[in-house]
């Protein structure tokens, strides 16, 4: 038997997806999770072959979201296989997916014989990516930004003022418009919070 747990914040998903699992005879869905850190405590508990990760979740202290829950799992249980599942077909959650550990990418549209043979193939060692976001990824390149520019557009999308970023950065309020104004000018960005999107999007901020 293939042992999965499943982590999703929309409680619909989760019963709808561990009741198609749950009709193969070679899966079983071990636990459910509703957030990231419940995700990481119950790979703790029940060490699953495979983890089907949404990627917009909540969670708590350091475990911000699916990406961040799949670094843990990863780093503590190499041998648990994760596939992140999105709604959100961005290249940058691929980009960040793969380098937290994961060995799959699937949208959630996709057909259910195409997830449950992704599960079947990562079970056997071998990964599972969505043929066109891999595509986007690759063609995206990397970051036009420079490592400043890239921590002053982190610390601005927490959102707040000039001031509040120039404090967690430990620079002045004119060095901070300087670096926003360079990464808008090279994202093509109309405002700071489009210039945030653009680079999450891509994967440049993580």
């Amino acid at each position: 038997m293939i042992r999965v747990l499943l982590a999703d914040d929309q409680a619909l998903i989760r019963q709808a997806f561990t009741a198609l699992l749950q009709l193969e005879p070679d899966i079983e869905v071990v636990a459910t999770a509703a957030d990231g850190s419940a995700a990481v405590a119950l790979a703790e508990e029940h060490l699953p072959d495979v983890v089907l990760m949404d990627v917009q979740m909540p969670g708590a202290g350091d475990v911000e979201d699916g990406i961040t829950a799949t670094a843990r799992i990863t780093a503590r249980h190499p041998e648990v296989r994760v596939i992140v599942l999105t709604t959100f077909g961005r290249p940058g959650y691929l980009r960040r997916a793969m380098e937290s550990g994961a060995v799959g990418f699937m949208v959630k549209d996709a057909p259910a014989d195409q997830l449950i043979e992704g599960i079947r193939r990562v079970h056997r060692g071998l990964r599972v990516v969505d043929p066109i976001l891999a595509a986007a990824s690759l063609s995206i390149g990397s970051s036009p930004l420079t490592e400043r520019e890239t921590q002053v557009l982190l610390a601005a999308a927490q959102g707040g003022t000039t001031g509040t970023i120039a404090g967690q950065v430990f620079l002045s309020e004119g060095t901070v418009r300087n670096h926003l104004s360079a990464a808008m000018g090279k994202l093509g960005a109309g405002s700071r919070a489009e210039a945030v999107r653009i680079a999450t999007d891509n994967g440049w901020l993580s």
